[in-house]
């Protein structure tokens, strides 16, 4: 007995010395075993549409029909509605020489189910293509090299393709519809955005928004939300932020690189830019899956998801210029935004405005009869000044649902006890905060609110 058990032993210390990465023939690994569902399609998607038979997906090329063919089958695997023809929307692109360079975009369609809003459209996109392959010559004798581009931008189309199943799966609770695009022969003219935007999708006019995803996969470098400072964008991001999240972008003002957002920018269509950033294998043939952090990515589907949710839900929708968004004046040119001060305020000792929302917020927030009656619900954006001696005031309503909604809100914000006043290089500071008021409604008509569990 004592030998089998030293036997046993053996085998299992053998078995964890062997390394985790270690691959088995079909590519997976003994960490795959460890995996959940969500990040072993994550890798599936990558290390498909990064492999060396894609060929680095240049555009026009037969690895990007494949790769294209391949985010069809997925959309068909997942039970999503294809808007685009058998092989994906063709568009042509002039060449210098004067040939013609075939490419495609892949369309998904998720319908919304309000009535007012389901002819309106959140547009999430991915682009599709990168650099290709090219000849190098080694020792004197030529190779293949292959831009494998497994972060750019096989992470963003994984994440997009994980993004439309869940998306799918909860379509229950969209207010707008939703078009899934893997944009062709983006890499370097954003032809595929252009195409779709100004000769493909007869309703362009109808896209309240746009959600990018390019190069997604080095997520313990950062993770950063691009939005060309729309105002109106920044406040629904930072009001998710308010929320539980497994993870939270940075709003960052510099463009991170140059991609499909630009082209429904210059349409003035409000678009955020989701990604982690520049990194050193970039637009290189070490652009491969063991750089891919795909616990992160799963994380970050999760905050998308989330904020893809709360853009498709919005009532009013994203204004496209920041001087639309309301001004408090002068006397607002000493407050420092929340996320900004050095040590942020604190609501219970707590500096997450999660604690602010649960502890006093949806305490005493009561629904109005009428809005039960009426069917109204919805997310009211409140914003409000803390003090330097802690008390709130100038509270106001930046995105509202119905005035008695917003009332209620707002009664309930400006009634908050004092906070911990923020601090910005060790002073005390006027600090600015917006937080989600969500009113929600059950069956048969009963009314509830708070955060997500």
């Amino acid at each position: 007995m004592i030998r089998n058990f030293a036997i046993i032993t053996i085998l299992l210390m053998a078995f964890s010395a062997v390394d985790a990465s270690a691959q088995f023939r079909d590519g997976s690994s003994y960490q795959d075993l460890y995996d959940s569902e969500t990040v072993l399609s994550l890798k599936e998607h990558v290390r498909t549409l990064s492999s060396a038979s894609m060929e680095g997906r240049r555009a026009g090329s037969q690895g990007e029909k494949d790769a294209a063919a391949y985010v069809e089958a997925t959309f068909t695997k997942y039970g999503i509605d294809l808007v685009s023809p058998a092989g994906g929307d063709l568009f042509g692109i002039n060449m210098e020489n004067g040939d013609t360079l075939t490419s495609r975009n892949v369309i998904g369609y998720i319908p919304g189910y309000d009535k007012k809003l389901k002819d309106k459209y959140i547009v999430i996109g991915a682009r599709l293509d990168n650099l290709g392959m090219d000849n190098m010559t080694i020792d004197g004798r030529k190779v293949d090299r292959i831009y494998y581009g497994a972060n750019g931008n096989a992470s963003g189309l994984a994440t997009m393709l994980e993004l439309a199943r869940i998306v799918k799966t909860n379509s229950v609770m969209l207010r707008r519809s939703v078009l899934l695009v893997a944009f062709g022969a983006s890499a370097d003219t954003f032809a595929g955005a252009w195409y779709f935007l100004n000769r493909s999708f007869a309703d362009a006019d109808q896209i309240d928004s746009m959600i990018n995803l390019d190069m997604l996969g080095t997520g313990s470098n950062g993770f950063y939300a691009f939005t060309s400072s729309n105002s109106d964008m920044d406040i629904l991001i930072n009001s998710l932020t308010a929320e539980l999240q497994p993870a939270r972008p940075e709003i960052v003002t510099a463009e991170p690189y140059p991609s499909d957002h630009r082209a429904f920018y210059a349409k003035e269509i409000p678009s955020v830019f989701f990604t982690t950033g520049k990194y050193p294998e970039h637009n290189t043939e070490k652009d491969v899956e063991s750089i891919i952090d795909y616990t992160m990515m799963e994380k970050q589907l999760e905050y998308i998801y989330n904020f893809t949710l709360a853009l498709a839900n919005t009532t009013s929708g994203m204004a496209f210029r920041k001087d639309k968004a309301p001004s408090r004046g002068p006397s607002y040119d000493d407050v420092v935004a929340y996320y900004d001060c050095d040590v942020r305020p604190m609501f219970l000792n707590s500096t997450e405005p999660a604690q602010f929302l649960e502890k006093w917020v949806y305490k005493y927030l009561k629904y109005p009869e009428e809005a039960v009656k009426d069917g109204i619900q919805g997310r009211v954006m409140v914003d409000f000044i803390i003090g330097k001696d802690g008390s709130v005031s100038d509270v106001r309503v930046l995105k509202g649902v119905s005035p008695e909604l917003d009332a209620e809100a707002v009664k309930v914000v400006a009634a908050s006890p004092k906070w911990k006043p923020g601090r910005l290089n060790g002073n005390k500071v006027r600090t600015s905060m917006t937080i989600p008021v969500e009113f929600r409604l059950q069956k048969k008509g009963k009314a509830s609110f708070g955060i997500k569990k």
